[in-house]
């Protein structure tokens, strides 16, 4: 008798019921998500009705060379030369300032979570007043004269006495993807006001001309780590929003031509990112990063989840490749970060896109077992997915 490996039987029998048995489904998967996250959706949402609009107006910096409506941040790993204080920073790869200048960086994250969690209770209570709400604040950031930001990053990830801004900082507003994300939710379901929401996607017209056409933003696009997959997340994310088919083809392209090819190795790992004084952290970001563009951008007749280079690197080794460190970091085989090691890993957004794209019970169990809910300032800056809710909408 002609004997079979489990695993060969496992492969076939995979292939032949993973069409019949995939998550068909962000009904499904918005199903599991809310079962497991309502009680901290509501508790999130009562604390997000008591927010005032907070925008870069609110506080400002010497140190900037832009006005109050310029978005400032300064570079995280540079320090003050402690053989002069009036000499250009140094840097410390890998270990944060705390004295950087940090505020508007604060206030966009925290815009971030007011948003998510108005969204996300709005999808299980279709309450009008979160609506009203998250439009108040999303008027003072993109709309209002006195307190609208300038759709632009001229003066990001500074560096005091050597640039005024930079195209690193570009990175920050990823904090901008689950606003873009509410806001379509809302919209989608005919509860936001038209012309709030046209000068709304006025503003990110205007700035995705400014991602693709200004020296940082080609630079940042053309970066070969994290920075260009977040460049890619941005703008596909932003361009759906405004609706640009050109940049979401674009963005589609730079996925398979650029991202996938030049950042995986075989195994699936990220070496620009192992090569990092945080390899872990950055090794799960720069995957975060990757799944949210393809959940972004696949369709039925361009699904990212299935594509394969050549030599068959897919998106799916990445999360094969992250996996095992997620359920036991002490398996990590790299050096370790030099900063934040404990705090990784949460519940990142590769594992619950990676479940519904797949259908893999491994995602999702990982997934509900991690903190979802971490309160380490580093930790919510980057995870740019902290609503999963909302993401498992049907267009």
């Amino acid at each position: 008798m002609v004997r079979i490996s489990s695993l060969l039987i496992l492969l076939i029998f995979t292939s032949f019921v993973a069409p019949a048995t995939r998550v068909d489904s962000l009904e499904k998967t918005s199903t599991l998500i809310s079962k497991v996250l309502k009680q901290q959706i509501l508790q999130e949402v009562r604390w997000a009705l008591l927010q005032q609009p907070i925008t870069v107006t609110a506080s400002y910096s010497k140190r900037s060379s832009g006005g109050i409506h310029d978005f400032f941040s300064e570079g995280d790993y540079w320090w003050p030369n402690p053989a002069s204080a009036d000499s250009p920073y140094i840097q410390k790869d890998g270990v944060t300032n705390p004295d950087n200048f940090v505020d508007h960086r604060l206030a966009m994250i925290r815009f971030s979570k007011i948003m998510g969690a108005l969204a996300s209770a709005y999808l299980l209570e279709n309450k009008t007043e979160y609506v009203v709400a998250a439009l108040a604040h999303a008027k003072a950031w993109f709309v209002d004269t006195e307190t609208r930001m300038n759709p632009s990053l001229l003066y990001a990830q500074a560096i005091k006495g050597r640039f005024t801004g930079r195209g690193i900082g570009i990175i920050d507003t990823i904090q901008f993807l689950e606003v873009v994300q509410a806001l379509m939710i809302f919209e989608k379901n005919g509860s936001s006001d038209p012309t709030v929401m046209q000068s709304i996607r006025a503003w990110f017209e205007d700035y995705l001309t400014w991602l693709t056409t200004h020296k940082y933003g080609i630079d940042e696009m053309n970066s070969l780590n994290n920075h260009g997959t977040c460049w890619v997340m941005q703008v596909a994310e932003f361009a759906k929003f405004t609706r640009n088919e050109k940049l979401l083809n674009f963005c589609t392209e730079r996925y398979k031509n650029t991202l996938l090819p030049i950042q995986m190795a075989m195994d699936g790992g990220f070496p620009k990112e192992l090569a990092r004084t945080k390899p872990f952290g950055y090794s799960l970001f720069n995957l975060d990063a990757m799944t949210t563009i393809c959940h972004i951008l696949s369709t039925p007749k361009n699904d990212l989840w299935k594509f394969s280079l050549a030599d068959g690197r897919t998106i799916r080794k990445g999360l094969e490749f992250m996996y095992p460190f997620a359920v036991d970091k002490q398996k990590w085989t790299f050096k370790q970060d030099v900063m934040y090691w404990n705090e990784w890993p949460v519940a990142h957004p590769f594992m619950i896109f990676g479940f519904n794209a797949y259908n893999d019970k491994r995602y999702v169990d990982i997934w509900k077992k991690l903190d979802h809910n971490p309160q380490e300032q580093e930790v919510i800056r980057n995870l740019p997915i902290r609503h999963p809710l909302i993401w498992f909408v049907k267009n």
